[in-house]
């Protein structure tokens, strides 16, 4: 027998007085409703940080431009390029919360919260294009070696930079924690590290000042494998979600939930899958073999309310009771076992 339930999860960040005085004096549920407002709140909360995100490092990228027109620096240029690729991966991550708001479908039963995955695979294209575009620019000033002008204002924007990636990183992977979001956590430590990458541009600044002609191009190579290794951070932690991977230790959450309920005996097969930045269940507990439908159903509804609970992102959980076993009984499954073969 198979219960399938579809109940909002509560927020559980960090509730304001009100919703904890809400949540003690209204009736507990989990219903559709609840999962929706939920499931916006935190598209929302996503939303805004892209757009807050996106006027700050577009303002910084907009000053640092300025700067590279009047000054020549590479290293300078490779980090407002980088700066601005930044600023634009809002435009993917903004389309995918928006299309994650939409309601499951016929075609599309899970929902369009794969949307927000496909944006960080966007995000880490974004990323690698614009090491690229670091690389080509750094190696053609060695190769051709130049002055860098104004080097006080070269170092001011390099400041700028930092201050603005800085803060847009903190923001960015705060909210994107809190409300599971994998992309935009990438996205936040993708500006971390323009952050420090326009720190090593006052390196240039500092070299040019003291006559080291090469000094600017080196940087921007160093800028490029600063980019080069926040990819490879951002692409393993896109990739794994793309591939349903789950932190252990929530598997080892939702096994304990489900094992203190009453009248669970264990639990068999569990999985989790994020979609988005939402969270989905499924797994089989094993009931006593005598327990009647209604109660087997009961146990079942209690399963997946302690999962709602250990799992602050749970949206969904799919729980199938299974009787426990008794000596010479056969198999009930053993009807499917020529289907699972591989």
């Amino acid at each position: 027998m198979s219960d399938h339930h579809e109940h909002g999860s509560h927020q559980h960040g960090t509730p304001s007085l009100r919703h904890r005085l809400a949540h003690l004096l209204t009736p507990h549920s989990h219903e559709t409703a609840d999962k929706l407002d939920a499931a916006l709140e935190s598209s929302a909360q996503g939303m805004r940080a892209l757009w807050v995100s996106l006027a700050v490092l577009g303002a910084t990228a907009l000053a640092q431009a300025a700067v590279v027109a009047v000054s020549g620096s590479v290293a300078l240029l490779g980090d407002t390029v980088h700066n601005a690729a930044d600023a634009l991966t809002a435009v993917p991550l903004g389309i995918a919360f928006v299309l994650g708001r939409r309601a499951a479908n016929r075609r599309f039963t899970y929902g369009y919260g794969r949307a927000e995955d496909l944006a960080g695979l966007v995000i880490v294209l974004t990323i690698a294009a614009s090491a690229a575009f670091a690389a080509w620019a750094a190696v053609g000033r060695l190769l051709d070696p130049r002055p860098v002008t104004d080097l006080p204002v070269v170092a001011a924007a390099a400041l700028v930079g930092f201050a603005g990636n800085e803060w847009v990183a903190r923001y960015r992977i705060r909210v994107g924690r809190r409300i599971g979001s994998a992309a935009l956590v990438a996205d936040g430590l993708h500006a971390r590290t323009d952050g420090f990458t326009s720190l090593a541009v006052l390196l240039g600044a500092a070299g040019s000042a003291l006559g080291l002609r090469l000094a600017d191009p080196v940087v921007g190579l160093a800028i490029t494998a600063a980019i080069v290794l926040v990819l490879r951070d951002a692409a393993r932690e896109v990739l794994r979600r793309m591939l349903d991977a789950v932190d252990p230790a929530l598997v080892d959450r939702a096994e304990r939930a489900a094992l203190a309920v009453p009248g669970v005996r264990s639990v068999g097969e569990l999985r989790l899958r994020w979609i988005g930045h939402r969270l989905r269940a499924e797994l089989a507990v094993v009931v006593d073999g005598e327990a009647t439908l209604r109660q087997a159903h009961a146990i079942a509804v209690a399963a997946e309310h302690a999962l709602l609970h250990a799992l602050p992102r749970l949206t969904a959980a799919l729980v199938h009771a299974d009787p426990a076993p008794v000596p010479g009984e056969r198999d009930p499954h053993l009807a499917l076992a020529h289907h699972l073969t591989t």
